[in-house]
Formats: structure tokens, sequence, C-alpha cells
């Protein structure tokens, strides 16, 4: 089977692209920077010069594939306007489905995120909750599964939508601040730390995107895909100071005055399209909720998570010391 992987040069969508490549798919993938291609054709990978958001380049992409799993998305950055987001996470995905249909494609699966349900209010949440998006990468995620569903009505192909929950593993950069801190003993946790957090390791979610793709009865639907433990931030914190053979880190400061400095610099950086040195999306990690439900996939994908928490954060702590971060 040939498959298209969007974000094929990114940290998930690299590690899809792999595992469809072991299990013998012929994978092909989009990259806009031509000197990205060659490593991509040295790793077995089809590279196609090209954009997202352009229709010649996807069309080249999708000729004689089979199922395209859209990965590809901008996070967050700072001082991006709203329009960019959107044109890359919204509109490019009704773009991609309208463009696969035409090349024959029979299925698209697109990468939303859990963050389309903001705050969890009473977890473990499923698919079925309500949906509170709390910024612009949240809201046009979100937007982006509408565009999604209206193409796929519009044109007839399958699209199945997954909501990854916050993913780790080697290659990860996100959870590094995290990581780092702890095997430091430079880590603070603002507030209680009894707020939920769940991770999904990397080549769990890789597992669960390939069955997205694959299972004839996940056509039209969304589906959470989420590791198979939960923890509070405290307790995670506990196992990577453990695994990292620390003492866990006891200091507690209160939230407040973080998210009002925050506040202060993303008005002073958004403007310069500097990268505040803090801001209200980070406090957010320390007072949010993250618990998800993850039954709709287990029971209609077959979905069952293999990683667990401690042997992921063990795998994990092992590459960024490889990389010498630690």
């Amino acid at each position: 089977m040939r498959v298209f992987v969007s974000g094929v040069t990114g940290f998930t969508g690299g590690h899809l692209a792999r595992a469809l490549l072991s299990r013998g798919y012929e994978v092909c993938g989009l990259v806009r920077d031509v000197s990205k291609a060659h490593a991509l054709d040295m790793a077995g990978i089809v590279p196609v010069v090209g954009d997202l958001v352009d229709r010649e380049s996807l069309a080249r992409a999708l000729r004689g594939v089979e199922v395209a799993y859209n990965i590809a998305a901008l996070y967050r950055e700072a001082g991006l306007p709203t329009a960019t987001y959107r044109a890359v996470n919204a509109e490019a995905v009704a773009t991609l489905i309208e463009v696969a249909a035409s090349a024959g494609v029979k299925r698209v699966v697109h990468c939303s995120t859990v963050g389309v349900h903001g705050d969890i209010e009473q977890p473990p949440a499923n698919e079925d909750a309500p949906l509170r998006p709390g910024d612009v990468y949240q809201e046009t995620k979100l937007e982006g599964e509408r565009l999604a569903r209206e193409a796929s009505t519009r044109t007839g192909i399958e699209v199945t939508i997954a909501r990854p929950s916050g993913i780790y593993g080697p290659g990860d950069r996100r959870l590094l601040k995290l990581f780092r801190g702890v095997a430091r003993g430079r880590w603070v946790t603002l507030g209680s730390g009894e707020i939920f957090y769940h991770l999904t390791h990397v080549r769990d979610l890789a597992e669960g995107f390939r069955l997205c793709g694959e299972v004839p009865s996940a056509a039209g639907r969304t589906y959470i895909l989420a590791g198979g433990e939960v923890t509070t931030l405290n307790e995670l914190v506990r196992i990577v100071a453990d695994e990292a053979g620390v003492r866990p880190p006891r200091w507690h400061l209160p939230v407040w005055p973080f998210w009002v400095a925050g506040a202060m610099c993303e008005a002073v950086c958004a403007p310069l399209r500097v990268e505040p040195p803090i801001y209200r999306r980070r406090v957010d990690f320390f007072t949010k909720s993250r618990a998800f439900d993850i039954s709709r996939a287990r029971a209609e994908l077959g979905y069952a998570p293999a990683i667990g928490l401690r042997e992921g954060i063990r795998d994990t702590l092992a590459w960024y010391r490889k990389e010498g971060w630690l």
C-alpha cells in the first residue's frame, strides 16, 4: 500500500512514516525544504517537494496513494497572526481532502488535538465532551475538524479524525524543559500539582494513526488517542525524578504572579515577534486538567497502548542524554 504523510520531517509525522515503512508500506511525504529531501530519500521515504497549501504539489504527492495521514500543523509561535494559523491548521485541511478525493485516495486521517476540549472539568473526557478551545492553535484545529467533515461530505472521501493527548518520546522537545528541570534539580511546580496530566508515547500514537487509516468502521469517526495511564502532574514529576536518579523536587509557588507576568510579557513581545520568556499558555500547563477516556478507540479500532508511562519516560530520558540535553 502507498501512503502519504504530511509533516514527515517533524517529530510525530517522522515517527509515523518510519513505523509505516517498517510494516512494508511505501511512504511518500511532502517537504518544503529541498535540503531535507535527500535525508528522507535515504531513509526510504519518497520525498515530494511542495507545500500543504499548494494544490499542485499535493496532487503530485497524492498520486497513487490509498491512505493520507495529515499530521502537519502550525503549533504555537510568537507573533504569528491568526490568519497564518488558519491557513495551515484549517483551510489547508479542506484543500488536502479535496485534492485527495480527486486523486482517488480512499481515506484521509486528520490529526487534530484533545486541546479542542479545553480544560477538562469532569475528567476523563471522551469524544463527546464539550468543545472549548482556549487559544488560536486549538481554535484553528477545531475549525480544521469542521472543514474536514464538510469536505468529506462534499467529495465523498472517507475521513477519520484523531485527537492525540500530549505527545512525548525520543525526538520530542516540548517536554524537554520538564525533564531537564527535574533531572537537574531546578523544577518548580506552580500551584498544587494535583491536576491530571495524560501523555501519549509517540510509538503508541503512530499505531493509533495506522488503525484510524485501516479499520473499515473508522470512516467518519473521531477518536481520542492517548496513553493507557493517567497521572497527576505531581506523580509525573516524581516518576521523571525516579528514572533520572534524583530526589523529587518539592518546591511549589503560587500561580497568579506568573500568570500576570505572562500576560505582560506577551503584550510586549508579540508585536516584536519575539518569543516571550514566560507566557500564559505555559502557566496553563500547571492549572488545567487533562485526562481522557480512550474506550472508543479501544473498542472500535483495537487501539491498545503498549508502552507504560515509566518505560516511556525512561526511553525519553535516555534519548535526551544521548543528545546532550540533560
